[in-house]
């Protein structure tokens, strides 16, 4: 699975009350929001969008505008998807073209259901685009790099292989101390560390979302030995993987 992907997973509308609203003044929304304008102009730190346009906003910052817009709030679930939306900007735009707008003042004509998903497919749109157009640093330019990408990619398709330096610079084609190198200087974290993290990421989600036994997450994830699985959980996130069973479920 895509990284990108795994963030998606965990970002989406249900139940997010989709509607056409009018942004008149200032107004100061928390967690995660997606602004479709129909007509008007509204504006987020240096961020302006306008008709056609998708705007997306991260955490509790101030959207200024005099607008008609389709809006929705996300939830971000899961210890994954939280993970990877710390690479957001507090807000992006993502550029429309023509039809846009006419095509945004439809969706409070549909069914909840269906408005849901259209607006997800609209955050996918936006979250794409942004991605495509801004990764010159951090975690999405370790994405894009020729060499540390195709090594993050095989960690997220599988995480339980049991991965050595060794063999993930052969996923990049490179010797071991470029790719370790390389690795920490865009990730911040040598390749090992970061998929260790990884797992235990996927290991909280799993914990909290099913009824699975630690085993079969530590397997899932890559190890054999629970008990070797619950002491790198508690290094990681600093509590067990039954505590998980609670802290994670109300955090998601």
């Amino acid at each position: 699975m895509e990284p990108f992907d795994e963030l998606l997973r965990g970002v989406r509308a249900d139940g997010a009350g989709v509607r056409r609203v009018e942004v008149a003044g200032t107004r100061v929304r928390a967690g995660l929001t997606l602004y479709a304008v129909v007509s008007g102009e509204i504006a987020v730190l240096d961020a302006t969008a306008g008709p056609g346009d998708v705007l997306v906003v991260r955490d509790s910052v101030a959207v200024h505008g005099n607008a008609s817009v389709v809006s929705g709030t996300y939830d971000v679930l899961g210890t994954v998807a939280r993970r990877l939306t710390e690479v957001l900007p507090d807000a992006l735009v993502a550029p429309g073209t023509d039809g846009c707008a006419e095509f945004y003042g439809t969706l409070g004509d549909e069914s909840s259901v269906v408005a849901d998903r259209l607006l997800d497919w609209l955050m996918v749109c936006a979250l794409r685009e942004w991605f495509d157009r801004e990764h010159d640093e951090g975690w999405l330019a370790a994405l894009a790099d020729e060499v540390v990408g195709p090594v993050l990619r095989a960690m997220h398709d599988d995480p339980a292989r049991a991965w050595t330096l060794a063999s993930l610079a052969k996923e990049a084609g490179v010797a071991r101390t470029t790719l370790a190198g390389r690795f920490c200087r865009l990730v911040g974290t040598p390749p090992l560390t970061y998929l260790t993290e990884w797992r235990m990421a996927l290991a909280a989600d799993l914990l909290a979302e099913s009824s699975a036994t630690v085993a079969s997450v530590a397997r899932r994830v890559g190890y054999a030995d629970a008990f070797g699985f619950s002491a790198a959980f508690k290094r990681v996130h600093g509590f067990s993987p039954s505590e998980c069973r609670t802290r994670c479920a109300v955090s998601a």
